[in-house]
C-alpha cells in the first residue's frame, strides 16, 4: 500500500520562502494577489510566525493529508476525497463552494479562491501532475536547504521514511485523531 506524506524539517529550514514562491508560481501563475482567507500570498503554504515565548518560531502549514480527514467527512457532495495514495484532494466538478471543508479542517489548511469559487489546498494542480509523473512537488524540488521531503511512508527505502527513522518529529494536533501525514522534524 502507498501512503504519500510530506516532511518539513524545521531544524534545516532557513526561512527563505522559496517553497512559498514556487507554490505561487506553479499553481497560481506568479500572482501577486492575496488570498482572502489567510490575507496571504496565493500559495498553499501558510507561514505562521510565533514571536512570544523563549525564542521566535516559524511554522509552514499546509494540508496535512490526514488518514482521517474531517474535510472529507463533512463534504456534502463528495468533492473532498482521499485518493488511493492517501492524498486528500478536491474534485472541482462536484464542489459547490459551501466551505464546510474549510471549517472542518483543524489546521486551517484550505483557503477560498474567488476565481474558481471554491476552496483550494495543497496539492495544487501543477504539483499533482508532477507527482503523477514521479516528480517531487515544487516546494520539495526548490528547497535550497533540503528541509522538505515527500514520498511513501510505507516504503522503508524512501527518503521520507529514512529521514523520519533518524529524526525527532512532531505532527500537529495529533490528539484530534486525524492522523496527519505532515511531519515536522524538530531535530536529529
Amino acid at each position: 500500500m502507498t501512503r504519500l506524506a510530506h516532511l518539513w524539517d524545521q531544524s534545516k529550514c532557513i526561512a527563505c520562502g522559496a517553497c512559498i514562491a514556487a507554490c505561487n508560481a506553479a499553481n497560481y501563475g506568479s500572482s501577486g494577489r492575496v488570498n482572502i482567507t489567510w490575507n496571504w500570498l496565493m500559495s498553499n503554504i501558510r507561514k505562521v510566525e510565533i514571536s512570544k515565548g523563549p525564542r521566535p518560531m516559524l511554522y509552514l502549514i499546509q494540508c496535512q493529508h490526514c488518514e482521517n480527514p474531517p474535510c472529507v467527512t463533512v463534504c456534502p457532495t463528495g468533492a473532498s476525497y482521499k485518493d488511493s495514495d492517501g492524498l486528500v484532494k478536491i474534485n472541482y466538478s462536484l464542489c459547490i463552494g459551501c466551505r464546510y471543508c474549510m471549517v472542518a479542517c483543524p489546521y486551517l489548511a484550505r483557503w477560498f479562491y474567488e476565481e474558481v469559487w471554491a476552496p483550494v489546498k495543497c496539492m495544487g494542480e501543477e504539483c499533482q501532475e508532477r507527482v503523477a509523473r514521479g516528480e517531487q512537488p515544487v516546494c520539495v524540488a526548490v528547497c535550497p536547504a533540503g528541509a522538505r521531503a515527500f514520498g511513501d511512508i510505507d516504503n522503508p527505502a524512501s527518503e521520507i521514511s529514512q529521514r523520519l527513522a533518524r529524526s525527532r518529529y512532531v505532527r500537529l494536533l495529533e490528539n484530534l485523531g486525524t492522523e496527519p501525514k505532515y511531519y515536522i522534524v524538530v531535530g536529529p
